[in-house]
């Protein structure tokens, strides 16, 4: 079963196993409603969509058709995008809007931008118009923006209000969020001035104006700032939440902690997968989709392999005269591009946390020269001690030390210039670096070691 332990009445998830996920498909297949509902229930949101997560496409699918059963919408945020596409194909358009109805501003919105463009439309139809609003505009600025992260349900009062009347707005009104740890103080065109956190509300006297006891508001969000750039401010300013602003400045959301976590999270495994070119797969993606997407990747590699297999064919001659060249070809090749392998990686992280920047590139590109001489003088060394023991050819040893040493260098450099290049031409960095550097290793590699092959043994 479930490894749980309680805490505060309520059941975390620990580990669950093979065994109880066993026990859930075979729940399902006996229709037990009452077991799944009762076991989902006790975990957190989390965790269920983790059991859902693990259960098979035809398992899932019967344990949301269940007559009569239903699922705490928190579970559904919980949810990777493609088990949350499965799921909605088999739901009701009523069921998706109570769905909705239920949930924040900011989840509701995530929620939504999974259904197809038609079962978007109906089920904004059906919504309130209050929500339908908010989710309307959500849906009106960019992706990845944080109007698309920011929660709509805030906590804002004006700047001449007393602690007391405060407190009295906070209880007796029932549109604010169920859980806020800053109360926002606006002016009379809803600009917001500063914030209190809400333990100091509890503990200051009720005659108090809120204005006396506000910290003045230092960092607000534009609505259209890239999501990856609220991270970085985040971070920056040790925030914990912060309001976010439209054009005119006026108050329209909040962001917090929570989203941000979600944002670089994402933000981390997609930069990940695009280094290795696979785009945003998901696990759960079907084998059509997973093909369809490495499709364009491995057939820019391929061109990119034509062009060092044409390098080498212009050395054919050089290659049949002296056949240890081909045996030792692919060590520089491997070497240069495992350094400009090292160099992206370091490069792409200094780019996405910020600190790689105008003023400092010129440092940084001198010294990943110098890494690559040192490390192409190290390798070289290594390497043409092993070649002189193996073929006892001086020329030979001497030849692949300097080929090392200038594909070193190459990879060092080129490692930090492509991604930097590419950033100014706002292609990203993560996406298509990786394969450029490889390719200039690669043919560097080649020319470098068949050029000075054939100038060391036939001039």
């Amino acid at each position: 079963m479930v490894l749980v332990k309680k805490i505060k009445d309520k059941k975390v998830n620990i580990e669950f196993n093979k065994e109880f996920i066993q026990v859930i498909n075979e729940k399902i297949k006996s229709r037990d409603i009452d077991f799944l509902d009762k076991s989902l229930k006790e975990l957190l949101p989390a965790d269920s969509a983790d059991i859902i997560e693990n259960l098979t496409p035809e398992n899932r699918s019967k344990l949301i058709e269940l007559e009569g059963f239903s699922i705490n919408p928190e579970i559904f945020v919980e949810l990777n995008e493609s088990v949350q596409t499965e799921i909605f194909l088999l739901l009701s358009i009523d069921s998706i809007t109570s769905l909705l109805k239920k949930l924040e501003s900011d989840n509701a919105l995530k929620i939504l931008e999974n259904l197809d463009k038609e079962k978007k439309r109906i089920v904004l139809d059906k919504l309130p118009p209050k929500d339908r609003f908010l989710l309307e505009e959500g849906l009106s600025y960019p992706e990845d923006t944080a109007a698309r992260i920011m929660q709509r349900e805030f906590t804002a009062i004006p700047s001449d209000w007393s602690v007391g009347h405060t407190i009295d707005y906070l209880r007796e009104n029932e549109d604010l969020p169920d859980e806020f740890l800053e109360i926002f103080i606006v002016d009379s065109d809803f600009i917001p001035i500063g914030t209190v956190p809400s333990s100091k509300v509890l503990r200051t006297a009720r005659e108090t104006k809120m204005n006396s006891i506000m910290r003045k508001m230092q960092v607000l969000i534009p609505v259209n700032m890239d999501q990856e750039e609220v991270g970085h401010t985040f971070e920056n300013y040790n925030l914990t939440s912060a309001g976010v602003v439209d054009k005119n400045n006026k108050l329209v959301g909040m962001i917090t902690s929570d989203d941000i976590l979600t944002v670089i999270q994402e933000e981390a495994e997609e930069d990940v997968l695009r280094l290795a070119g696979v785009g945003d797969e998901e696990i759960t993606d079907s084998i059509f989709k997973k093909t369809k997407r490495r499709f364009n990747w491995l057939l820019l590699n391929l061109f990119t392999a034509l062009l060092a297999t044409w390098v080498i064919s212009k050395f054919g001659g050089t290659i049949e005269q002296m056949v240890a060249l081909a045996f030792l070809m692919p060590i520089v090749a491997s070497m240069g591009g495992n350094a400009g392998m090292q160099t992206l990686a370091v490069t792409i992280r200094a780019i996405a946390t910020k600190e790689l920047t105008s003023e400092n590139l010129a440092k940084i590109v001198s010294k990943e020269f110098v890494i690559g001489v040192l490390n192409g003088i190290i390798f070289a060394l290594i390497t043409g001690i092993i070649v002189q023991l193996w073929f006892n050819e001086i020329n030979l040893s001497i030849l692949i030390s300097v080929s090392m040493i200038l594909n070193m260098i190459v990879a060092g450099l080129f490692g930090i210039l492509v991604p930097v290049t590419l950033k100014k031409f706002n292609i990203d960095p993560a996406l298509a670096s990786s394969v450029f550097v490889t390719t200039i290793t690669d043919v560097i590699g080649f020319l470098s070691f068949l050029g000075l092959g054939a100038y060391f043994f036939y001039n």
